[in-house]
């Protein structure tokens, strides 16, 4: 997983919690801290740090992931390989990361594995939007969908539907309600 992930949590989580609660989740989940936003990490390691977090916190780690997502869509999309998207929408953004960005990532990144998005049932104001990740983080996929939104200043209802146990596929219909 690239670095950029980890600077951006951990600056969230100063940014909402403060450096405290930041040091003593470091500290429960036994890290450093140090990460480059370019360097590739375990994303293992996001993951303790999301528990730790909880633990402290008293917040459930789907809803950390949640809004962590949200949170960071503006930095993530500061950092992409990105073709014009000033006559974007929500809709249209959301399938150029799949038909564009994530081709780009993985020439910029060889290593970099991400996940995998097939669309269908697609109108002017609803979507069906399969996810498949190997590290099934559909609540932070669900943030990042919200936060786009929000960049496009478009109103979204999302419903999440885990396909199995693990979470690596995951069904979104995402439903625009305004303007």
């Amino acid at each position: 997983m690239k670095g950029i992930i980890f600077t951006e949590f951990i600056t969230i989580v100063e940014s909402k919690f403060g450096l405290d609660v930041s040091q003593q989740m470091l500290d429960d989940a036994n890290d450093s801290g140090i990460y480059t936003a370019v360097g590739s990490y375990d994303h293992r390691q996001l993951i303790k740090l999301i528990i730790s977090l909880s633990r402290i916190t008293n917040i459930p780690t789907s809803q950390l992931q949640q809004t962590y997502g949200r949170l960071a869509f503006p930095a993530l999309l500061n950092s992409l390989p990105i073709l014009d998207i000033k006559t974007d929408n929500t809709f249209s953004f959301i399938e150029k990361v799949e038909q564009h960005i994530h081709l780009e990532v993985k020439k910029l990144y060889p290593d970099a594995t991400p996940p995998k998005f097939i669309f269908s049932n697609k109108t002017q104001s609803t979507m069906t939007m399969d996810y498949h990740s190997a590290r099934c983080m559909g609540y932070v996929c669900m943030g990042l969908l919200e936060g786009c939104a929000d960049y496009f200043n478009q109103s979204l209802t999302i419903t999440m539907q885990p396909m199995n146990t693990a979470q690596s596929h995951v069904r979104f219909s995402l439903t625009l309600t305004g303007d």
